[in-house]
């Protein structure tokens, strides 16, 4: 389903879920509360295989409107939404306190981190 939004979205969502067990296990070893760190991680790798989706799917809409100012428009909006959604997110896992708010963080540079592994994950997966 992911790779008929985008070819590139199963890479990225599957380099996002790396590091998350990544930093899961490297980071529970060096903190006191192991299970805030958790929730943390996982809230934040949640929210960036969603942005990713969300991304993909706004991306994959631009491109196939006709209108060129319509779809620059829905993409600035959507992006903008999309940061938006992120923090009130992120207010109410920290004004809630259900886990460790800068674990949260770190899951959330998955996005970031998956996106520079996912040409990565692409040339190993190429070579088998």
């Amino acid at each position: 389903m992911l790779k008929r939004i985008n070819e590139a979205l199963p890479g990225l969502v599957v380099s996002i879920l790396l590091y998350g067990v990544i930093v899961e296990l490297i980071g529970v070893w060096f903190v006191k509360d192991r299970i805030a760190y958790s929730i943390g991680v996982w809230f934040g790798i949640a929210i960036a295989v969603g942005m990713a989706i969300n991304l993909a799917t706004v991306i994959f809409d631009s491109v196939t409107m006709g209108d060129t100012a319509h779809a620059t428009r829905r993409i600035v909006t959507k992006s903008i939404l999309r940061y938006v959604v992120v923090v009130i997110l992120f207010v109410l896992f920290g004004y809630f306190q259900w886990g460790n708010l800068i674990a949260a963080f770190l899951g959330l540079l998955g996005l970031k981190i998956g996106a520079y592994l996912q040409p990565l994950w692409e040339k190993v997966k190429g070579r088998r």
